[in-house]
C-alpha cells in the first residue's frame, strides 16, 4: 500500500522529535478566581454494591473491553466490569494539552492512549496513567476549515479504537483510515498502514468512525451517510450511500451484525459475499426534522447500544424524546421496536450522548440546552436530567424506575458494574455564577447522588462532549477542552 502525501508530511513531523525524549511532565490546566472557594467533595464515600449485567463478549480484533474504545466495547454499552472512584479521600491531576484529549483507550502496559482535539487539529497522544506525564505523540492530518463547527465535529479522529495488537485505528480528516502502531522499546507511534477512502467519501465529506467486524473487516461511517468496509489484507474499499445523514459511531456483535443508526433511520447491516455491506433490516423511527438545542444533528443522538445477545437501542428525535429497543435479529423483514418510552418533558429533551446498557436496563442523560462552550459559560447550565428506564419482565414495553435532576451538559457517563455507581460530569447553578465542573457518581439502583467531587472551574474545564473513563486501577479521567483531568481515590480501590 503505498504512503499518500499526507502520510509522508507527518512521518517527517514525526521523525523530527527527538525518538529518547524524557516524558514531559504535566502542566495543570489554569481554572477561575473562583476555584478555590467552592466546595471540593459533597457527598460521602460509598460501600462497592455489584450489579448484575450479561458478560459482552471480548472482540477478537480490538483491546479487551473497558480499554479499547469511547464506549468501552463492541456493544457500546458504556459499563465497566471494574471499580470506579468510591469517595475515598479523592485526589486531582490535569495536564493543559490545549485540546479535549476526549476518547481514551489502555495498552497492555497500561498507557493512556488517546486522540486531543484541537482546533488546529488531531493529535495522537501517550500518557503515563498516573502521573499524565505526556509520553508520546504523533501530529495527525490537519483540520479541514470547511468540515464544520470544530465543537460538534468529531470526524479525524475523534472516534478511533484500539486493535488486538496495541494499534490505535484512527479515520483522518483526508478520508483515510491510519493504523498507528507503538515504537518497541522506548515510547512512541509508527504508521504502519495507510487505507485510502477517497474514492467512497466524497469531498466535503468527513468520516465519522470505524471499527471491525467479528470476521476482521474494517467498517467505517461517514457524516451524509456513507457506509463501507476495508479489506484489511487487500485494502479493497466497498461501500454503499445511504443519503442520510450520520453524527453517531455504531456497534458489532459477533453474529457479524453491524448496527447504525442515520438520522433517518435505524438499521442492521451485515456483510455481503464480497465482503462488502448489506442493508439487513432498517426501522424508521420518530424524528420531529429538527435539531433540538442540546444535538449535533437532527436525529437520534446516540450510537446503538446492544443489549445481551438480543437488543440495541437509541433514542429517537421525537418530541418529547423516546427510549426505543429493538431485537437485534438476523433476518431481512420488518422489525418494529419492542419498546418506545417516553423521557423528560416535551420541548425540553434531547441527548447526543449513548445509554448506558445493561441486559435490560438503560440510562439516558438530557443534554437540552447545551449549544457550545459559551452555552455553560458565567454560571449558566442546562435543564438537566437523567432516567433509569427498564424493559417489562415480558419483554413488551419499558418503564421509567428513577429520574434525577442531576445536570450533565453533555458527557459520556459510565457505569462500574463492580460498585454500582454511575459517573456522570456535571455544573450546577452557583450563586455567584462560577463554572463548576464535578465528577458525580450516581447510584444506579435507586438514582440517588452518591458524591461530588470537584474536577475544576472555568472554561477549560468544559468536556464539550467527552466521556468519562474508567481506567483499570479505578482513576476516572475525563478530556476537557484545555486537556486531560484524571480524579481517584487517594488508595485506588481496586487492589
Amino acid at each position: 500500500m503505498r504512503f499518500s502525501v499526507v502520510i509522508a508530511a507527518v512521518v517527517a513531523v514525526t521523525l523530527a522529535l527527538p525518538g529518547a525524549a524524557p516524558a514531559i511532565a504535566p502542566e495543570p490546566i489554569p481554572e477561575g478566581p473562583d476555584a478555590g472557594s467552592l466546595p471540593q467533595f459533597i457527598g460521602a464515600p460509598v460501600k462497592p454494591k455489584q450489579v448484575g449485567a450479561p458478560t459482552v463478549p471480548t472482540h477478537p480484533f480490538m483491546a479487551p473491553n473497558g480499554r479499547s474504545n469511547i464506549h468501552s466495547d463492541a456493544y457500546m454499552t458504556d459499563t465497566n466490569t471494574w471499580l470506579g472512584p468510591l469517595g475515598n479521600g479523592m485526589e486531582r491531576l490535569s495536564t493543559y494539552q490545549q485540546a479535549d484529549c476526549a476518547s481514551i483507550a489502555f495498552d497492555r502496559a497500561g498507557r493512556i492512549v488517546t486522540i486531543c482535539m484541537g482546533l488546529e487539529g488531531p493529535r495522537l497522544a501517550m500518557f503515563d496513567p498516573r502521573t499524565l506525564e505526556l509520553l508520546a505523540l504523533l501530529p495527525m492530518p490537519p483540520r479541514d476549515p470547511s468540515s464544520g463547527n470544530p465543537f460538534t465535529s468529531f470526524s479525524g479522529g475523534g472516534y478511533f479504537y484500539l486493535d488486538n495488537q496495541d494499534r490505535a485505528i484512527i479515520p483522518t480528516t483526508t478520508h483515510h483510515i491510519f493504523v498507528v502502531g507503538e515504537t518497541p522499546g522506548l515510547p512512541g507511534f509508527t504508521i504502519e498502514r495507510d487505507y485510502d477512502l477517497t474514492a467512497a467519501v466524497p469531498p466535503g465529506d468527513q468520516i465519522v468512525s470505524a471499527l471491525p467486524d467479528w470476521a476482521g473487516r474494517i467498517w467505517f461511517v461517514s457524516q451524509q451517510g456513507v457506509v463501507g468496509t476495508v479489506d484489511r489484507t487487500l485494502g479493497t474499499v466497498r461501500s454503499l450511500d445511504l443519503g442520510e445523514p450520520i453524527g453517531n459511531s455504531f456497534s458489532v456483535d459477533e453474529t457479524g451484525g453491524v448496527f447504525i443508526v442515520s438520522d433517518g433511520a435505524m438499521y442492521r447491516f451485515d456483510a455481503n459475499a464480497t465482503g462488502g455491506p448489506k442493508v439487513t433490516w432498517r426501522q424508521t423511527y420518530g424524528n420531529i426534522g429538527v435539531k433540538k438545542s442540546g444535538q449535533t444533528e437532527a436525529g437520534s443522538g446516540t450510537t446503538p447500544t446492544l443489549m445481551g445477545k438480543d437488543f440495541v437501542s437509541i433514542t429517537d428525535n421525537a418530541d418529547p424524546m423516546n427510549v426505543v429497543v429493538y431485537r437485534r435479529v438476523s433476518r431481512t423483514a420488518d422489525n418494529p421496536p419492542i419498546c418506545t418510552h417516553p423521557v423528560f418533558e416535551a420541548g425540553a429533551g434531547s441527548t447526543d450522548n449513548s445509554l448506558i446498557g445493561t441486559g435490560t436496563a438503560m440510562v439516558v442523560e438530557n443534554n437540552y440546552g447545551y449549544t457550545g462552550p459559551a452555552s455553560t459559560e458565567l454560571g449558566a447550565t442546562t435543564v438537566g436530567g437523567f432516567e433509569r428506564v427498564d424493559l417489562d419482565s415480558d419483554l413488551r414495553g419499558c418503564h421509567t424506575v428513577w429520574k434525577s435532576p442531576e445536570r450533565a451538559p453533555s458527557v459520556v457517563p459510565k457505569l462500574s458494574l463492580a460498585n454500582g455507581l454511575v459517573y456522570t460530569y456535571t455544573k450546577d447553578p452557583q450563586p455567584d455564577d462560577s463554572d463548576a465542573w464535578y465528577l458525580t457518581a450516581i447510584n444506579f439502583r435507586t438514582g440517588a447522588t452518591a458524591y461530588k467531587r470537584l474536577a475544576g472551574e472555568g472554561l477549560g474545564y468544559n468536556n464539550n462532549y467527552a466521556p468519562v473513563t474508567l481506567g483499570p486501577d479505578g482513576t476516572a479521567y475525563v478530556g476537557v477542552l484545555a486537556g486531560l483531568v484524571l480524579l481517584r481515590d487517594a488508595v485506588s480501590p481496586i487492589r
